[in-house]
């Protein structure tokens, strides 16, 4: 057992002791969900520290000190065991998916990265990617620290395929017909009937298209730090200004290519059938 699960355990049997049983399961979500986003927080933290002190003539870019911060986290967690080295793998491609997405989002004009770098491809600060890896890296770990089940799952062929189209949609509705609509249909019948079952002492659920809208949520309010810092802007958008809510929808479509991604190492947690919790492993 991992330090962190010890570590886990004894503060929701301490908390157990001495608080009502819903407020301990609260508490202890909360505790999982900060754990399990520890480094999409880090980096939040260090582009809101980066945009407080960073000056124009420091001999290294705010791009580049980022990105060795990024390195550096990744480092630390494989070291401390944070992240296997497989799930690493999983969200490096995320991270690379990314990365060229962003190189072709900035071609297009669909945002700008207004600060200096050294160490960019396409104009895209290598830095970036690592916004997307640190999604996937939420996801490996929250599957891991709430012991997740989604059942019934639907035919991973179709959910491979389903994630392909929200990824290709992104380029090509900058040439032909934007499909969003469709794709926002499809993940309904796709996973209307997925529950996402977590524990936290016991077991929970919610259906998958809600948990979808609620981490969008949230990836939108990290969004919008990471443009009041600066790190980039989109077309039009002055500086302070609120990103659209209507981007919640991309985040959501989004959000299932960086899940199916993350689950080519982990297809335990994917039941084809009902799940039953009595069942699982303890």
């Amino acid at each position: 057992m991992s330090q962190p699960t010890t570590l886990e355990r004894r503060l929701g049997d301490w908390l157990r002791a001495r608080l009502p049983h819903t407020i301990t399961e609260l508490v202890m979500f909360t505790v999982k969900m900060g754990w399990a986003s520890l480094f999409g927080g880090l980096l939040l933290i260090a582009m809101l520290a980066t945009h407080a002190v960073w000056q124009d003539d420091w001999t290294i870019a705010r791009y580049d000190a980022l990105l060795l911060y990024a390195l550096g986290l990744q480092i630390l967690f494989l070291i401390f065991r944070l992240e296997t080295f497989t799930e690493a793998k999983v969200i490096l491609l995320f991270h690379i998916t990314g990365t060229v997405m962003e190189i072709f989002k900035l071609h297009m004009g669909s945002w700008d990265y207004p600060g200096a770098g050294v160490i960019k491809i396409g104009g895209v600060p290598l830095f970036s990617g690592f916004m997307y890896a640190s999604v996937g890296s939420f996801m490996a770990r929250a599957i891991r620290l709430f012991d997740m089940r989604f059942a019934p799952y639907p035919p991973y062929w179709a959910s491979l395929l389903f994630a392909l189209a929200i990824y290709l949609n992104f380029f090509t509705h900058h040439f032909g017909p934007d499909i969003r609509i469709g794709l926002f249909i499809a993940s309904l019948i796709l996973f209307a009937r997925t529950r996402v079952w977590y524990r936290i002492g016991h077991w929970h659920w919610m259906p998958m298209p809600v948990a979808g809208v609620l981490s969008a949520f949230f990836l939108w309010i990290a969004e919008n730090i990471g443009t009041a810092t600066r790190i980039w802007l989109y077309n039009g958008q002055v500086s302070g200004e609120m990103v659209s809510f209507s981007k919640m929808g991309s985040w959501y479509l989004l959000l299932y290519v960086s899940f199916v991604t993350v689950t080519l190492v982990q297809r335990d947690a994917l039941h084809p059938r009902a799940f039953k919790p009595h069942r699982a492993r303890s």
